[in-house]
């Protein structure tokens, strides 16, 4: 196996946004099956290191590659883009991203949130879709530039429905 491998390689996938991401489980296990430590118990000590060592890169390019955001973000990174901490968005996206937390804010303080904090969840995931489409095209199409604001935008998203998902353990007393 080689160290200088990108996720891709590793899973012997192609380089891009859209994938199966039961192949890739499939693939992972049986990865995981051939360099798991517990095969190597009776090695050398070069043997177990190495073991340990591509355990723990298989493990990293997994999750890195079953989600989306991050195979997004990794896919950037290969082409030399690094993500901003403080990027530059569009006026008129940033109102939007305005507009979703006091609606959200809104449903934390309504009686009887859970159906329509449900009904806002499943708009903030149609939103994230299509800009993944959007990445996806972006990125095939080698507009990087666009792509890269794709991922911005999903970066918002994905907090947006992670603070969601908190405003429901909260209501449901978890």
């Amino acid at each position: 196996m080689d160290f200088k491998q990108n996720y891709f390689e590793i899973f012997q996938l192609p380089q891009e946004f859209h994938l199966d991401v039961a192949e890739l489980g499939e693939r992972f296990r049986q990865l995981q099956k051939n360099v798991h430590p517990d095969k190597f118990v009776n090695a050398s000590d070069r043997e177990k290191r190495l073991s340990m060592q591509w355990t723990a890169q298989i493990n990293a390019a997994y999750s890195t590659l079953k989600s989306r955001l991050p195979r997004a973000i990794y896919l950037l990174g290969l082409d030399g883009t690094d993500i901003a901490d403080n990027p530059v968005l569009d006026p008129v996206f940033l109102m939007e991203q305005i507009e979703l937390r006091e609606e959200l804010e809104e449903i934390e303080r309504t009686d009887g949130p859970l159906a329509t904090l449900d009904n806002f969840k499943t708009e903030v995931e149609k939103i994230m879709a299509s800009f993944e489409e959007e990445f996806a095209a972006s990125y095939s199409g080698g507009d990087h530039l666009k792509a890269e604001q794709a991922v911005y935008k999903l970066q918002f998203m994905n907090k947006l429905l992670l603070a969601a998902n908190s405003v429901e353990e909260k209501l449901l007393d978890y």
